[in-house]
């Protein structure tokens, strides 16, 4: 891992956005003025993510690819982006359908992966998103983008799990604080020194992130809701937007763990973890572990 300073170094000088979404993304599927997904209709305004994410680029005839390599159902699952983009004015939208991780290795995707300005993975599971792109030059083009141009990346739920440089990628809510419980791998590293979970405040997640940071506290815990994410611009300015609450765990003040010294299933003991809770319009500085609240009038 980098010294911090190197990477705050590295950070400044980052010209793509990271938009990390907690799931249950409102997309605008119907163009009278609501919403619909799932079962249930929303109003226009609760599609601030999606809509943010368009504003982040240069203009809507940049190209925009979905990558639902996570999903269960990535033919019906890109679509249904296709279909939100567009009505947003988006016409310029593929899917890059990789299944396998041989389809990464087509120069086909790799190309496109060169071409387009903007890049959203999609829901689903994040140890088949990392273990099927993972140290492919698909991913690595897209990365030394984002580093070095102004393209938008985001990830929902497991696509946003995955742009990590550490992933949760198993764990119960209810036995979380107990040792072993949640399981962690390498993730894409579009960010480094933080941990993110997803459908954080519906399911109950934050044993989760409690574990994950005392096991790391060198990583700051990001705890999303559902269509809630963080826009995060050179690598380190992090703004709260969509609809719902983000909880932070910062574990640098921790005085006390009983981590290393506990078997597994054990009950974990933490002394002095900080948690911060973030609102959509209030931003945190990543590199100065700071909150700066959202002000009107």
């Amino acid at each position: 891992m980098l010294h911090t300073s190197n990477y705050n170094q590295l950070m400044k000088k980052t010209k793509g956005i990271l938009i990390i979404i907690g799931g249950d993304l409102y997309l605008p599927l119907e163009t009278n003025g609501t919403e619909e997904i799932g079962n249930g209709e929303i109003p226009e305004i609760e599609s601030a993510i999606i809509t943010r994410f368009c504003e982040s680029l240069n203009g809507n005839t940049n190209r925009i690819e979905i990558i639902p390599t996570a999903s269960g159902i990535p033919e019906k699952t890109g679509k249904q982006y296709i279909k939100a983009f567009k009505n947003l004015g988006f016409e310029n939208v593929g899917v890059l359908d990789i299944r396998e991780r041989k389809d990464a290795l087509h120069e086909e995707m790799v190309q496109r992966a060169r071409e387009a300005e903007g890049f959203l993975f999609t829901g689903g599971n994040q140890l088949r998103l990392t273990t099927i792109l993972g140290g492919t030059e698909f991913l690595s083009v897209i990365h030394e983008r984002y580093i070095h141009e102004p393209v938008v990346v985001a990830g929902t739920s497991a696509g946003a799990m995955a742009m990590s440089e550490t992933m949760i990628y198993e764990g119960s809510s209810h036995e979380a604080l107990r040792k072993g419980e949640v399981r962690l791998s390498s993730g894409f590293g579009f960010i480094q020194n933080v941990i993110i979970d997803t459908h954080f405040v519906k399911r109950g997640r934050i044993g989760r992130l409690f574990q994950a940071v005392a096991a790391n506290p060198s990583s700051l815990g990001i705890g999303l809701g559902e269509d809630t994410g963080l826009l995060i611009r050179e690598g380190d300015i992090q703004e709260a937007v969509g609809s719902g609450l983000i909880i932070v765990v910062d574990g640098t003040g921790i005085r006390h763990t009983n981590m290393a010294s506990i078997n597994e299933g054990e009950l974990i003991s933490i002394e002095n973890l900080s948690v911060h809770v973030l609102v959509p319009g209030d931003v945190f500085h990543l590199s100065e572990r700071k909150l700066v609240p959202y002000r009107t009038g």
